[in-house]
């Protein structure tokens, strides 16, 4: 999964449910080791810092750890929308 990249330039990169729920337990299984986790788990996968981090942040709605719209209730409102 990593890959080289310019510094400072986005990428484009579209990442599978398979990768995205990967990253998000490997965080958990590192989580409160110490501080920079997040950044060091996404270095260690090639991944961007903030999209690991809102990977997580949506992974704890969906598990009702948090409160927000779920995956699926954004997924039934877009379908929604579209009629």
């Amino acid at each position: 999964m990593p890959h080289e990249l310019s510094p400072g330039k986005p990428t484009t990169r579209r990442y599978s449910e398979a990768e995205k729920e990967r990253a998000v337990r490997q965080l958990r299984r590192e989580l409160g080791a110490d501080h920079g986790t997040i950044k060091r788990v996404a270095e260690q996968l090639g991944i961007g810092t903030e999209s690991l981090r809102a990977w997580v942040r949506q992974a704890e709605i969906d598990d009702g750890v948090k409160a927000g719209l779920s995956s699926e209730d954004a997924e039934r409102m877009k379908r929604l929308e579209q009629e």
